[in-house]
């Protein structure tokens, strides 16, 4: 019975190990912080971040102002969920080189966009008649953010 623990132990110290080297290969400490940089991490994020850059975005906010719940607890649990997803996908190469935003980063985006915005869409918000949903930002300002 003391092998099986043995080798239980192995694995999870391995599996441990593992973690915490590709941790800090990927150099995830970056992800942790604000800095627009670490998007820049990923070769797919050139043109996002290029674009940002170039956009009026790009003078008054960084990536977590719009892509990142605004509370701390929501917003390390998003870049948990979305290193983990990225790194999955960039693991086994299954991602695709037309970056698509989930159906949970979406609403996350919409509502820094009407946060930050307040003023100026609280009397504008259009719905669509036939369906009775409001119509999203994203979908007439796609690019505002990275052009």
């Amino acid at each position: 019975m003391s092998w099986v623990y043995a080798a239980a132990i192995f694995v999870v110290g391995s599996l441990i190990g593992v973690g915490f080297f590709t941790f800090g290969y990927a150099n995830g400490f970056a992800y942790l912080s604000n800095d627009p940089q670490a998007c820049v991490n990923c070769h797919v994020m050139r043109s996002e971040y290029d674009g940002w850059m170039k956009s009026s975005h790009g003078k008054v906010a960084v990536c977590n102002d719009c892509h990142a719940p605004h509370n701390v607890v929501d917003k390390y649990y998003t870049k948990a969920l979305n290193g983990w997803n990225h790194g999955f996908a960039f693991t086994t190469g299954r991602y695709p080189q037309n970056i698509q935003m989930t159906e949970r980063n979406r609403q996350i985006t919409e509502h820094a966009c009407l946060s930050c915005h307040q003023q100026i869409t609280e009397n504008i918000r259009a719905v669509r008649s036939e369906h009775g949903q409001q119509i999203s930002c994203i979908s007439c300002h796609r690019n505002v953010g990275h052009m």
